[in-house]
């Protein structure tokens, strides 16, 4: 198996990270037309939100929360239930794409900085809001996670009503992948009588992974997260990612910061992320320079030989935000180019360049 080419790798980290010098700090400027850099960002005062890229609305409808002087917790709930109603976007709650039996399965996890307490659920299904839930869980409950019916009843006996969640541009979408699997099962896609290449036509990217991570600091400096899913697309039943993990998905330490991430879950789940990523940064990384360390080390920790392109790098992706005690953010990705992620303050709402291990192919 290819050995990872680790001081080439190393190499490019210093290199990148120089191009964008000193931590991201958001600050006064306008609403933002384009990206910017971390080193063009200065710190103004008052509430901070970070997202992923799709979470423009999410930080912007966080920040009016947070202006009214509510708890940063809530305000980021508030924001990625944006995300988890809306049917356009695939990748979190309703319009989510399904598992590989068609059924729309759900993950969210939620950490509070002042009482350093956390909720979660996995694998619920007809729950649009599951960041709702876990946030009960963590508000009502001595447990950390629930999962399953448990998660489902415990929603429903909270007032939650159960929605059919699988769109049909997401029905569509499985019964596509379904029929294009393989040539070697009953599902058959459109095709002639005498068509002998018919299923087999499976394409990997059709399996993406999509989340929304969400951290902000509210007006009196408290500090906590979200992350909320609808997984791995057609992934095996029961299948739970790191999103409703934490010290996965995400973490917060209040006194610190806070972590969070999108993209192949196993990975983080494999080097706990998010938490390396807080401890970094209390050990007095920038966000960015934490987000890359942890970067290279799901890298150095990928040994499988399916997972590795021919240069013995990452074939698949992760993505991790962060944002410390001070209102200083970054992202950093393992393959990566162009990739932005969402901010907001009181100024406005903005995107944010990231940084990245390897340039995407």
């Amino acid at each position: 198996m290819a050995k990872h080419p680790t001081n080439s790798r190393r190499q490019f980290l210093k290199t990148t990270a120089a191009a964008s010098v000193g931590a991201a700090t958001l600050g006064s400027a306008p609403r933002v037309v384009g990206a910017r850099t971390p080193a063009s960002i200065k710190r103004a005062n008052g509430p901070v939100v970070i997202s992923s890229r799709n979470g423009m609305n999410a930080v912007e409808r966080a920040m009016e929360v947070l202006q009214s002087g509510a708890d940063a917790l809530d305000a980021v709930v508030a924001g990625v239930n944006l995300v988890e109603e809306d049917p356009n976007d695939t990748s979190v709650g309703y319009g989510g794409l399904p598992n590989a039996d068609g059924v729309v399965q759900l993950d969210a996890a939620v950490m509070h900085g002042p009482t350093a307490r956390a909720g979660s659920v996995a694998c619920i299904e007809q729950i649009k809001y599951p960041s709702k839930v876990a946030k009960l869980v963590l508000e009502r409950t001595d447990h950390v996670n629930l999962v399953g019916k448990g998660a489902q009843e415990f929603a429903i006996m909270h007032g939650f009503p159960l929605e059919n969640l699988l769109t049909e541009r997401a029905r569509e979408r499985w019964v596509r992948w379904r029929e294009n699997l393989s040539n070697r099962d009953d599902y058959l896609p459109p095709h002639e009588a005498d068509d002998d290449s018919i299923g087999a036509d499976y394409i990997e990217q059709q399996r993406t992974w999509g989340t929304i991570h969400c951290s902000a600091i509210d007006l009196s400096g408290n500090i906590s997260s979200v992350t909320t899913t609808s997984g791995l697309a057609f992934k095996i039943p029961g299948r739970v990612g790191d999103s409703p993990i934490i010290g996965a998905g995400l973490y917060c330490d209040n006194e610190v910061g806070a972590a969070g991430s999108t993209g192949r879950g196993e990975a983080n789940l494999e080097n706990c992320a998010s938490f390396l990523i807080v401890e970094r940064m209390r050990a007095g990384d920038s966000p960015e320079q934490a987000c890359l360390f942890a970067c290279e080390r799901i890298a150095d920790h990928t040994r499988k030989a399916y997972l590795l392109n021919d240069k013995g790098e990452p074939d698949f992706n992760v993505k991790f935000y962060a944002l410390n005690a001070a209102g200083e953010v970054g992202g950093a990705e393992i393959r990566g180019g162009n990739s932005q992620f969402a901010a907001a303050n009181a100024d406005g709402s903005f995107l944010v360049d990231m940084a990245y291990l390897y340039k995407r192919d």
